[in-house]
C-alpha cells in the first residue's frame, strides 16, 4: 500500500494537469461521482460534520490496526473533496494519520479556491478525521 506521503503526491500529480480551476472543479466533481455512496445506516446525526456548509458524513472503523474512513456529501465538490482526504487516509494507523497533515490540499490550491465556509469545512472535516485516529490511538494504548 502507498504511504500517505505519496497518496498526496498522487493527487497533486493529478491536479497538475489541469491549469483551469473550472477543470480541477470537474475533476472533484468526477472524483466525488466515483465514489461508493455511503450505506444509509451510517448517514446519521452522530457522523455529520459540524462545521460544513453541506451535509457531510464521515463513518470511522478501526479495523486490523488501520483506520477505514468512508464519507459522503450531498453537495458533488464536498463529495470531492472529502473522496480525496479518505483516499488519502484510509487504511492508514492512527499514528500515521497524526503524524501528516494534508499538504496536498495547499499543493493543488484548494483552499484558497474554496468559499470561507466551504474552507471552513474542510478543515472541520481534517480535523474529524484526526480525532479519530487520536480516538483510536488512545484505545490501543
Amino acid at each position: 500500500m502507498n504511504s500517505i506521503k505519496e497518496k498526496q503526491e498522487e493527487i497533486i500529480e493529478e491536479f497538475s494537469a489541469f491549469d483551469d480551476w473550472m477543470d480541477r472543479y470537474q475533476l472533484l466533481i468526477d472524483l466525488g461521482s466515483e465514489q461508493e455512496p455511503l450505506d444509509e445506516q451510517y448517514k446519521t446525526d452522530s457522523n455529520l460534520i459540524e462545521g460544513c456548509q453541506s451535509r457531510v458524513w464521515l463513518q470511522a472503523d478501526f479495523v486490523d490496526g488501520k483506520v477505514e474512513f468512508r464519507a459522503e456529501s450531498d453537495a458533488l465538490i464536498v463529495k470531492g473533496i472529502v473522496s480525496l482526504l479518505v483516499k488519502v487516509y484510509s487504511g492508514h494507523t492512527p499514528q500515521e494519520i497524526l503524524d501528516n497533515e494534508p499538504y496536498f490540499v495547499e499543493a493543488i490550491g484548494l483552499r484558497e479556491h474554496l468559499s470561507p465556509t466551504r474552507s471552513n469545512g474542510l478543515v472541520a472535516m481534517i480535523k474529524q478525521m484526526r480525532l479519530y485516529a487520536l480516538a483510536f490511538k488512545t484505545k490501543m494504548q
